[in-house]
């Protein structure tokens, strides 16, 4: 049966001020049910939800009940994959008129600390992040946001092809810290949603040789299908594969595993003196590197945090039809049955890759 919970910090909501969501208690405890409906404040707009899609760091919020210091201590409603419409005449001041279709950076830095003033807002220690606990998220009916993280899209889009413009802007981020050079070959651990549109943006940036390593049979498949040259199961796999070749590994590896053991293999399948960009975040929240070997290699390690500026970016890859985002998408589910997509995406089920929730 659907739950209420409200917010202890304000007054009582009347029935009519309530609207459904997704409410997430701590590790496996995730429902559905009614929360107070949010009202816009100044220099806010109020979006009415059309999509929102499951991402893996919502999954280790259903496994560890938390990532690091961000820790589920109270209900809250996740979510920071999505989009929808502008409602109530929220968006009048900004020239945004009620229906028009939006994508939404869940990132909300500071603007004033030393890191965003470099231009590096998204390593904002101080960020507000939609859909990490305590802020909430997206799952729901409505969500107030500020209208600077705000993007109209064209009209031809859908509400999934807008929100899958988040994870496709992580892919993106990824893909530029590895300053991949034409002619490069590239191994990429994980196929998973952001090892998939980091292997879409690939195909079109150059790289000669696409690798996938990934254990589970259908995601290898996928791969192949959306363009990789090669794909295996394991790293050790894909080593044999190029031992008789000048490299003897990958010019970049980019590593998107939940794994702990996936940095440890990424700088496995590099090359000596190549690039390693880790993606993933790790379960436990822990990883080792063997020092010896990295620093024999002599290897670039970069670490990847969210995202700068991409969205205009991301909007003109899907609107020219470059990158089909939907490609991934093999389940969508109403809200409803949040659960049964959290649980469906932490056992791999039904071949899952990436799961859409809708009204």
């Amino acid at each position: 049966m659907p739950v209420t919970i409200t917010d202890p910090q304000q007054p009582a909501a009347s029935v009519s001020c309530m609207m459904p969501a997704a409410i997430m208690r701590g590790a496996h405890h995730i429902e559905f049910g009614q929360i107070a409906r949010p009202v816009a404040q100044p220099g806010e707009v109020l979006i009415r939800v059309q999509a929102n899609s499951v991402c893996g760091s919502d999954l280790h919020y259903w496994h560890e009940g938390k990532i690091g210091s961000a820790v589920v201590s109270e209900a809250f409603t996740p979510g920071h994959e999505f989009a929808g419409v502008v409602a109530e005449g929220t968006g009048e001041p900004y020239g945004l008129a009620d229906g028009t279709l939006v994508a939404v950076d869940p990132a909300q830095p500071c603007g004033h600390c030393f890191w965003c003033h470099e231009g590096n807002h998204h390593l904002c220690p101080n960020m507000i992040f939609v859909g990490g606990p305590p802020y909430p998220g997206a799952m729901a009916q409505y969500i107030a946001v500020p209208f600077g993280t705000v993007y109209p899209v064209p009209s031809t889009f859908t509400a999934a092809q807008a929100a899958l413009l988040e994870p496709l802007g992580v892919a993106m981020h990824a893909l530029d810290l590895a300053k991949l050079r034409p002619g490069s070959h590239l191994a990429i651990l994980g196929a998973g949603t952001i090892g998939l549109y980091i292997q879409m943006l690939a195909r079109i940036s150059g790289a000669l040789t696409i690798a996938v390593i990934d254990p589970l049979d259908y995601r290898r498949d996928k791969a192949l299908e959306l363009g990789a040259t090669s794909v295996f199961a394991d790293v050790p796999s894909y080593l044999a594969s190029v031992k008789d070749t000048p490299t003897r590994g990958a010019d970049v590896v980019i590593e998107a595993t939940t794994s702990p053991l996936g940095p440890r293999h990424a700088t496995e399948a590099a090359r000596i003196g190549g690039k390693v960009v880790l993606v993933g975040i790790p379960d436990g929240d822990e990883f080792t590197l063997t020092g010896s070997q990295v620093r024999r290699k002599g290897l670039t390690i970069k670490l990847s945090r969210r995202m700068g500026d991409i969205y205009p970016r991301a909007i003109e890859y899907v609107q020219s039809g470059r990158i089909d985002v939907n490609a991934i998408v093999t389940h969508t589910l109403p809200l409803s049955q949040v659960r049964d997509a959290f649980e469906m995406l932490a056992d791999y089920k039904d071949e899952v890759i990436k799961v859409v929730l809708q009204p």
